[in-house]
């Protein structure tokens, strides 16, 4: 994405959310470090943004079901991959997000 220079500068329109999934640990319990061949992506994420919500068919704002700072499960694959820089994020819909994690 050229002209990016910031994810923060980046913000979801209508039912989006940017997320960034959690990276796996390289490393065993007992330090051993693992391949990146064999360092299955999390299905865990952190909302970094969300957008205003949809709009139903009388025009008011469907409410977002996560916000900023959550901790969501993510489906494995789909989404729109962004890359700002060496880092990976996300766009999904509201809708996609499988569950909410309660920490």
């Amino acid at each position: 994405m050229s002209g990016l220079r910031s994810i923060k500068s980046l913000v979801p329109l209508l039912d989006r959310v940017l997320v960034q999934r959690a990276k796996s640990e390289a490393k065993t319990a007992s330090g051993i470090f693992l391949p990146e061949s064999s360092v299955k992506d999390l299905n865990e994420a952190r909302v970094l943004a969300v957008g205003p919500g949809a709009l139903d068919k009388d025009g008011k704002r469907t409410p977002m079901g996560v916000a900023a700072g959550d901790k969501v499960l993510i489906p494995q694959y789909g989404g729109s991959p962004i890359k700002v820089g060496e880092e990976e994020y996300t766009l999904f819909r509201d809708s996609e997000i499988l569950a909410k994690i309660n920490e």
